[in-house]
């Protein structure tokens, strides 16, 4: 029981305040096919290029993608490889310790970027372990990024 609340706690920090979804990767919208590059914005707002790190709960900084190496970086979407930093939360998120294990990472579903004009950026991450993950790590993680 306390391992399952420990897992659940773990979810609840890395994915506050970040949607989850499953849907499929649409084709890219027309414009950004014909050549926009389509970038990540980071917590700061600031549009990011193959970023070697990049935090995804902003609020507290308890998951984060550190060590990042792209392998291909397209309008449409972008793939690469590098490392999950997350903090187990146990007992709670304060009294954590952070947990580093090895990723893919897919950054797709470009969208104009709200406020700037003829820029794009990437809407969803899924990120999947690739390697010496926790227990009980979900296949795949897919979150909504932010404008």
């Amino acid at each position: 029981m306390r391992a399952h609340k420990a897992r659940a706690t773990l979810l609840v920090c890395a994915g506050a305040a970040l949607a989850a979804t499953t849907a499929a990767a649409p084709a890219p919208p027309a414009s950004a096919a014909r050549g926009h590059t389509a970038v990540v914005v980071d917590c700061a707002g600031h549009p990011q290029t193959r970023p070697g790190g990049f935090v995804l709960a902003c609020g507290d900084g308890n998951y984060a993608l550190t060590s990042l190496h792209w392998s291909q970086w397209q309008p449409g979407s972008a793939n690469g490889a590098g490392n999950a930093v997350v903090n187990n939360c146990v007992p709670y998120c304060a009294a954590g310790r952070f947990q580093t294990y090895q990723v893919t990472v897919r950054l797709d579903n470009p969208k104009p970027w709200p406020g700037h004009p003829k820029q794009w950026h990437y809407t969803r991450l899924s990120v999947s372990p690739a390697g010496n993950a926790p227990p009980r790590t979900p296949a795949v993680v897919t979150l909504q990024l932010w404008n």
